[in-house]
């Protein structure tokens, strides 16, 4: 597997760990309950598929299929995790961009099935 995939992983774990910090302590004070409670969500799909991509090479998966997995993974935490975190951290509207965080869920999605998919085809 791509060490940059790993390497982008590790940094999006560390940026998860700073950010569920930043909710239960300096956070926890300023958001309502509903916007605490997506921000949690954001921080967890962020950490458990930061996991994903770190075990990927552990998978019977080609090279490709893993590739495609992990890209897949890291575009849907920049855009899932990282467009709630704008929007609950700063208050910020969502308006059309509201359907940056479902486009980002549809890439993690896509990145499950590339993992399905793989081992299908894996021998």
């Amino acid at each position: 597997m791509k060490k940059t995939f790993l390497i982008l992983a590790a940094f999006l774990g560390l940026l998860g760990v700073i950010a569920g910090a930043l909710g239960a302590h300096a956070l926890k004070n300023v958001m309502d309950v509903e916007a605490l409670s997506a921000y949690k969500t954001a921080v967890l799909y962020q950490m458990l598929h930061v996991l994903v991509v770190l075990l990927l090479p552990a998978l019977s998966l080609s090279e490709a299929w893993r590739n495609r997995s992990a890209s897949l993974f890291l575009f849907g935490m920049v855009l899932f995790p990282g467009s709630i975190y704008l929007f609950t951290v700063i208050g910020f509207e969502p308006g059309l961009w509201g359907l940056v965080a479902p486009s980002g869920g549809l890439l993690m999605m896509g990145g499950w099935l590339a993992i399905a998919w793989g081992l299908f085809k894996s021998n």
